[in-house]
């Protein structure tokens, strides 16, 4: 893990990432792709990890919950 920053936020994120990884399906397509490309599982969480910042952040810009996407039908989850 990376020592820059605040350890308490870094863990957070880090630990998100990992749930997400595991149980949300966008999260979970994106990590296994970079893995099966041979990128390091290491590397692939820290880019799931990165994914799920900027899709949190475009939420909290345009005011919008989590929305998943199965086969162009639209699963909205409060």
């Amino acid at each position: 893990m990376i020592n820059g920053g605040r350890a308490h936020v870094r863990a957070t994120l880090y630990m998100g990432a990992v749930v997400a990884m595991r149980h949300n399906p966008v999260i979970k397509a994106f990590y296994e792709r970079l893995v099966e490309r041979g990128k390091s599982k290491k590397l692939a969480l820290t880019a799931c990890l990165h994914k799920m910042l900027v899709i949190l952040n475009a939420m909290v810009r345009d005011n919008l919950p989590w929305c998943i996407y199965d086969n162009k039908k639209t699963i909205v989850n409060s």
